[in-house]
């Protein structure tokens, strides 16, 4: 059969079990909205009321800025200590856990930790080390650190499983116990990647420290939350500014600490 006999492809064409489950979700979408109260006057109503809400936010203050300084101060060591410890307490789970390395009773319990870690959101986690330890930073370390382990555990242990295990039998080969291959053949292949992994989880933590501060576990979304609760929108745009412009320079600085690792000027 020559080749112009076949037919084309035609482009973007599904199957009818690809169709049958759009049709589907967009049905279930259709029928969620209508549980959940939703009407086109209300949006509207809504739309309103955000603009006159945005309205008495202009222009920002700041005449408070020695609350905004502290709670920022706040939220900068509640992250950096989150960030430090999590992966501290990450990389030897996620050595236990890489199926690569480590026989299947011992990558189990340390997939399983991690697997915890990452099953609730730090505003929940935050709330539950409040009741145990109290309203303050304390509390919203702890909740960052559950959390930095989810994630940082989670991709160091598929960037290790990703490796090249040439190496590591060269090192095993010469009866090298197994702390100088992970040293000398596990961290040189991934210590690249995990150095991305602490920066972009340093700023993730940055902006959780907002969200677990809201619920009273310290940091500048306590003065956000106090901010509402006395009506002084002005000064929650000032937060909000702030909040911006720490993420876009933790941002920068995070860039900037991967080109040095890299070698680039």
């Amino acid at each position: 059969m020559s080749s112009a006999s076949i037919p084309a492809a035609r482009p973007f064409e599904s199957s009818l079990g690809a169709k049958l489950l759009a049709l589907f979700i967009l049905a279930y979408a259709c029928y969620a909205l209508g549980q959940l109260d939703f009407s086109w006057p209300r949006f509207v109503k809504g739309i309103d009321n955000g603009a006159r809400f945005l309205d008495r936010m202009f222009p920002p203050s700041f005449k408070n800025w020695d609350q905004l300084l502290t709670g920022f101060i706040e939220s900068m060591q509640i992250a950096v200590l989150a960030t430090f410890f999590g992966v501290l307490i990450s990389l030897p789970i996620a050595i236990l856990g890489a199926r690569n390395l480590m026989p299947s009773w011992a990558t189990w319990p340390a997939r399983l930790i991690v697997t915890l870690c990452r099953a609730f959101n730090p505003v929940i986690v935050a709330i539950i080390f409040i009741k145990a330890v109290g309203f303050g930073a304390l509390a919203g370390v702890l909740a960052l650190v559950m959390g930095s382990i989810g994630f940082v555990g989670k991709l160091f242990m598929e960037a290790i499983e990703e490796i090249s295990m040439k190496q590591i039998e060269a090192i095993r080969a010469t009866g090298a116990p197994f702390a100088s291959v992970v040293a000398f053949g596990v961290l040189p292949q991934v210590m690249g990647r995990l150095v991305g992994f602490c920066t972009y989880q340093l700023d993730a933590n940055l902006r959780n420290s907002t969200m677990v501060g809201i619920v009273g576990a310290g940091g500048i979304g306590g003065t956000l939350f106090a901010a509402f609760q006395r009506f002084e929108y002005d000064f929650v745009l000032a937060i909000l500014i702030t909040i911006i412009a720490v993420v876009l320079l933790g941002e920068l600085l995070a860039n900037y600490v991967k080109r040095i690792f890299n070698g680039e000027s």
